[in-house]
């Protein structure tokens, strides 16, 4: 069956069935956009001006890289990843890149945590920490009241487009970008000193292996067929995830150039955040950043944390679906020992998320190195063309992500650990 499938006689999807068919890359996509995405984007623009804003390019290639490799993977195996690394590879294999998918997640659980608390303290002025157990709370009364988080997720999109308008809103407020500085950063591909840090959290967030990993099994629940691989319905999903991450990120890194960089301004506190709306809301800024904040932090923080259960659960041979017990009672004990480890941080919520972002990066080298073998093998590929140019688009990827990684996370280890 498998070497009689003819690719070539699969035909092109239509766009009204490509609106129909995607969706597990636009979920993925209210993941990534956190409060972590939104503090390290702010950082990039308002540390460095235009000088870092070439990373979109490489994120986006990677992004799509990660997707579609992770996608062909899947369909043509008909398992998710982890499960298939288990397959391949066997359990040793599996439980190493489930624990390290699971753990970036968890990280980044520490940052929504810390983000919906800073979201808190912009709105209300309350300490950050006590902003954030309140959030917990309501999030807890989400896992167990049915029909609640239906309607918070419903009011959280509204927020989250909001924001977006107002990002863009605020460009226009500026003038827009200076397009002569613009195009430099976006040609001259070089590291700005004292950057790689907040480069290696930029590009973590927004092209990141996990994301795939976590999209095979979306499309599980999607019921792709491996038609769908061929008709361009995972090319459009990868794009679309793809492409909103960084229409959001990127705005935001752009608006801490113009507004923030002029005048020297580097994010430490979340007061911070707000006056990158400033020039568009005026003293309404801090109130709009804080719920941007609060929405992007609540939805990324019900959305990763079972992300990262569901990643652990395939790892360790446990039941991966949400409803289970292990999912459930696991997403709580996450979201209370990621509370536990925020408490105990003495510095700025700000900063925190910072960490937390680069620690993210730790799934890429594991998780990576399996899918960038498996894309490899002949029995996965079998009866159909080499895919040849996603082969070396996944190598340029992995390497590009790996050396980023082991560089940034070398410097920053010991800074990281001192924190606590």
């Amino acid at each position: 069956m498998e070497e009689k499938f003819d690719q070539s006689k699969v035909k092109k999807a239509s766009f009204g069935q490509l609106m129909k068919r995607i969706g597990p890359g636009i979920i993925l996509a209210g993941v990534v956009i956190g409060p972590g995405n939104i503090t390290t984007s702010a950082m990039l623009g308002s540390n460095y001006g235009y000088s870092m804003i070439w990373l979109v390019i490489p994120i986006a290639f990677m992004g799509i890289t990660f997707m579609l490799t992770t996608y062909r993977i899947s369909m043509l195996t008909g398992m998710p990843i982890i499960h298939a690394i288990r397959h391949y590879y066997g359990k040793g294999a599996a439980w190493i890149v489930g624990i390290a998918t699971f753990l970036s997640c968890l990280f980044f659980t520490m940052g929504n945590i810390t983000g919906s608390g800073a979201g808190m303290n912009l709105i209300f002025g309350m300490n950050w920490k006590l902003g954030s157990l309140i959030m917990i709370a309501i999030i807890l009364v989400c896992y167990f009241t049915k029909g609640v988080y239906s309607k918070v997720e419903k009011l959280i999109t509204i927020c989250i487009l909001g924001m977006i308008v107002c990002f863009y809103a605020t460009l226009v407020a500026t003038g827009g970008p200076v397009w002569g500085e613009f195009g430099k950063g976006l040609t001259h591909w070089k590291i700005a000193d004292g950057s790689l840090t907040t480069a290696l959290a930029y590009v973590s967030t927004n092209a990141a292996i996990t994301a795939g990993i976590y999209g095979t099994y979306l499309g599980k629940e999607k019921q792709w067929k491996k038609e769908d691989l061929f008709n361009g319905i995972m090319l459009a999903d990868a794009i679309a995830h793809v492409l909103a991450v960084i229409l959001i990120s990127g705005s935001i890194v752009l608006v801490g150039a113009i507004v923030l960089h002029p005048t020297g301004t580097a994010i430490t506190a979340p007061a911070q955040l707000g006056d990158l709306l400033v020039p568009f809301l005026g003293k309404a800024a801090p109130i709009v950043m804080g719920i941007a904040l609060l929405a992007a932090g609540f939805s990324s923080l019900l959305g990763n944390t079972q992300r990262g259960m569901v990643l652990l659960a395939a790892g360790i041979d446990k039941p991966v679906e949400l409803e289970s017990k292990f999912i459930r009672w696991g997403c709580l004990f996450c979201i209370a020992f990621a509370a536990v480890i925020c408490y105990s941080y003495g510095g700025s919520p700000t900063q925190l998320i910072f960490i937390a972002n680069i620690a993210t990066a730790i799934a890429t080298p594991f998780g990576g190195f399996f899918v960038m073998r498996m894309i490899f093998r002949e029995d996965v590929n079998k009866g159909l063309k080499t895919p040849r140019v996603l082969q070396i688009c996944m190598v340029i990827s992995y390497v590009f992500a790996l050396v980023m990684t082991v560089s940034a996370l070398m410097n920053y280890i010991p800074k990281l650990i001192g924190a606590f």
